[in-house]
């Protein structure tokens, strides 16, 4: 068999037709077909995502407005009416803390892992 086929390729005349006016015309022979193809696939895509949302929305659990209040009294963990957060106490609660008497430690390593120390 040889290596090269004595028939030459012949193209389709319809795609050498292509070819020869896409030299003469890129935009309206390549570009915009792109563009048309990634507008038409967003609105194609658009559908898709709401219905993503739209399941993701199914899941979430509407509350009633009597429960909304209970939580709202209650606390999110149900310890009881909350204390309003105030920004100054927080303020004042940490300078209480001691942050300069302090050690440092070592984290045990698992087996196998490198802690990091040159011997």
């Amino acid at each position: 068999m040889p290596t090269f086929q004595a028939k030459p390729f012949k193209s389709h005349p319809l795609a050498a037709a292509y070819r020869a006016n896409l030299n003469r015309h890129p935009f309206l022979l390549f570009g915009l077909p792109f563009i048309l193809t990634v507008v038409a696939g967003s609105f194609f895509l658009t559908p898709a995502a709401a219905l993503r949302y739209e399941r993701h929305d199914r899941k979430v659990q509407q509350i009633s407005r009597e429960e909304a209040l209970s939580v709202k009294q209650k606390g999110i963990g149900g310890e009881g009416k909350r204390k309003p957060w105030d920004i100054n106490e927080e303020y004042y609660r940490l300078q209480a803390k001691d942050l300069d008497d302090w050690e440092q430690k070592r984290v045990k390593r698992l087996k196998g892992e490198v802690d990091g120390i040159l011997k």
